[in-house]
């Protein structure tokens, strides 16, 4: 295998929408260099979250090939790809799915039930996770207690807690004021360069996509690369 982490081959994706066969992706190829940090950019219906729960194992295609590192997603089970994508990717979502009942530390923790880790291996990883996004010291607030741009920080370390290879944001800025958005892409960097994430992220903010090394754009369910300013 060469360093391409996940790769999709003639990739399509099509619903039905009553008597009408809806056509979201099609026969899509595209390859991701494990260390990559790329923004897929793109209107409103072209297929872009489409792409990203593909390659998360949310979603399969109609037809083609999904592979991320040695698994061949398009081949597995439901439970199957529930079990993988407990280890191997983290998703970040623009509104921050935090459960109010539950401090940041559980917060972060709640992927690791999935996993054989005990009650203090979990802990161990959530406090790790939050002190790489800055957080450790608000390990016992609540998310009502933490502002738009900690809870975001908490959810980014949920998302790492498992250390996947594989990053996957969906509008992850989408619900935050510009320095706040600049300070958590800044973090996505640093997670990239400096810990080896791979990441994907879709966003409809340019600015957001120049934090990236390369953008992609989705119209009409295929992709073509436009060189950023």
């Amino acid at each position: 295998m060469n360093d391409t982490l996940a790769e999709l081959t003639s990739v399509s994706r099509s619903y039905q929408k009553g008597k009408e066969r809806v056509e979201v992706l099609h026969e899509l190829d595209l390859g991701i260099p494990a260390g990559d940090f790329l923004a897929i950019m793109g209107p409103s219906g072209s297929g872009k979250t489409t792409l990203l729960n593909l390659l998360g194992g949310l979603d399969k295609p109609s037809a083609g090939t999904v592979r991320v590192g040695d698994a061949v997603l398009s081949d597995m089970s439901n439970s199957q790809l529930s079990r993988w994508r407990a280890t191997h990717v983290g998703f970040i979502f623009q509104f921050y799915n935090l459960l109010p009942i539950l401090n940041a530390q559980k917060n972060v923790e709640l992927p690791l039930l999935l996993t054989s880790f005990n009650r203090a291996e979990r802990a161990k990883r959530a406090a790790i996770a939050l002190d790489i996004v800055g957080l450790k010291e608000r390990a016992k607030h609540y998310p009502r207690e933490l502002s738009g741009g900690q809870e975001q920080r908490v959810a980014i370390a949920r998302a790492i807690v498992s250390d996947p290879t594989l990053l996957l944001c969906d509008e992850p800025t989408g619900d935050l004021d510009r320095s706040t958005a600049d300070e958590i892409l800044r973090l996505l960097q640093i997670l990239n360069s400096e810990h080896g994430k791979t990441i994907v992220m879709v966003t409809h903010d340019a600015q957001a996509a120049d934090y990236a090394k390369r953008t992609l754009h989705c119209d009409k369910g295929k992709l073509e690369r436009r060189e950023q300013a």
